[in-house]
């Protein structure tokens, strides 16, 4: 379960209706499943390199509209520090991936691709800036399974959407987690493609990373990047929630060491990855993503964080979620159908 300030703690912004229409997550599931052989629901989320261009993410954004009522974007969270957008989109899923029924690609599949290929279109690397590490123009593509789904059936999807973004729009595609055949995860190939390492002053990231030379094998797409596009890395996992806590103090280097004490990988909280990044003048944030939110939560992160940084001197702000809770939203994914379906 979340903390139940999950929803409270989380600095969103919804793309729903105006109707207030709300309806359970188990009334849903009985109308829709006269239709459908088995009703699930899974979320995309995807990382978009770029968040100051306004006309840019109104193309990203009308392309993630474009499958209403089937994909719903229930959520965008800009961060300008950063430069980087993360949407959410939901759509149910069909056991095994089989689309409608008919052969077609099942709807949270095309409104992702849609979403990629209006990044691509809209955003140049070449010309981006900012405080947080990215590969790409779309930077990463998580796949979960929400209510009622499998993972296997998630992984599936996602290495159909995976070979998609290689194949059609030519751009080197990686997986990770349950959508790889050897379950490599984010960070491992992140680490190999040097994703954690600046190359602005400032600790910041500007332009195209250097992967004229990839050191691994991308698993769909070109062997070779463009400078204007990037790579792309996709995967499936359990729920991750993201949970980021400034700190304040323009040492980044402090803020760092904050992180890898607060990180498994550094000796920290179990199933918890962190970085230390500058977030804007004189400011920087412990940016974590919780693997296993169920058994270490934000709570634990907050305290952990507030114990490190005042052991260094440094006080901490209250930390906050970039998404919502699984629950918030299927809710949210619900009353949106509803309120669509209400209008036609």
């Amino acid at each position: 379960m979340q903390p139940p300030s999950h929803p409270q703690r989380c600095r969103c912004r919804l793309q729903l209706p105006q109707q207030n229409v709300a309806v359970s997550a188990q009334q849903h599931e009985l109308r829709v499943g006269a239709t459908m052989r088995r009703p699930v629901l899974a979320c995309c989320k995807l990382y978009i390199s770029e968040a100051r261009n306004a006309q840019a993410l109104r193309a990203i954004e009308r392309a993630a509209a474009g499958l209403r009522p089937a994909a719903v974007l229930v959520n965008a969270f800009a961060d300008d520090a950063y430069n980087r957008v993360g949407y959410t989109l939901v759509a149910p899923l069909l056991a095994g991936g089989d689309g409608d029924g008919d052969g077609s690609p099942p709807p949270l599949n095309r409104a992702a691709f849609r979403v990629v290929a209006a990044a691509l279109e809209a955003v140049d690397l070449g010309a981006h800036a900012g405080a947080h590490p990215r590969l790409g123009v779309v930077d990463h593509v998580a796949f979960h399974p929400l209510h009622g789904a499998r993972l296997e059936d998630v992984a599936a999807l996602t290495r159909a959407v995976a070979a998609d973004i290689g194949d059609k729009l030519q751009v080197p595609t990686y997986l990770y987690g349950a959508a790889h055949r050897e379950g490599r995860t984010l960070a491992a190939i992140r680490r190999q493609l040097g994703y954690f390492t600046p190359n602005a002053p400032g600790e910041q990231w500007q332009g195209a990373p250097d992967t004229s030379s990839l050191a691994v094998a991308p698993d769909a797409g070109p062997g070779t990047p463009s400078r204007s596009k990037g790579v792309v890395v996709v995967g499936a996992t359990a729920w991750v929630d993201n949970y980021n806590v400034p700190v304040r103090t323009a040492d980044v280097a402090a803020a760092k060491r904050i992180a890898r004490a607060v990180s498994e990988r550094g000796g920290g909280l179990k199933s918890v990855q962190a970085m230390g990044l500058a977030h804007g003048d004189g400011a920087t944030e412990v940016a974590c993503n919780l693997l296993d939110p169920a058994t270490v939560g934000a709570d634990q992160v907050q305290e952990r964080v507030q114990r490190l940084a005042a052991e260094l001197g440094l006080d901490v702000g209250e930390g906050y979620f970039t998404d919502f809770s699984q629950e918030k939203i299927v809710e949210l994914y619900v009353q949106s159908a509803e309120a669509e379906a209400s209008q036609q």
